[in-house]
């Protein structure tokens, strides 16, 4: 089954209610089977404009799994911590 993944876009505007987020998502990634791959970091943007300025990339099991964790009652207090504190866009894509 391929894997699902979740790539996420963001510029932080909060960057100590930011952190906490962090601090309250990570467990949860990890109770849906999910694995930092890409956890901001140095990155180059080619050809086109960037939509955040961090990058994370979370694989889950299946695209389900990610769909899943990413609606899940679990992660929707923990999402809203999120919107407050950046703006981003969220892609959920089966990969392999």
């Amino acid at each position: 089954m391929p894997a699902g993944y979740v790539i996420a876009q963001i510029t932080v505007t909060d960057p100590e209610a930011y952190r906490e987020y962090v601090a309250a998502v990570t467990p949860i990634i990890a109770k849906f089977g999910g694995e930092y791959l890409v956890r901001g970091g140095e990155a180059e943007h080619h050809e086109g404009e960037s939509i955040g300025e961090r990058t994370v990339v979370i694989r889950f099991a299946s695209l389900q799994a990610a769909r899943d964790w990413y609606h899940s009652e679990e992660y929707a207090p923990v999402k809203a911590m999120r919107q407050r504190a950046s703006t981003s866009l969220q892609t959920l894509v089966e990969g392999v």
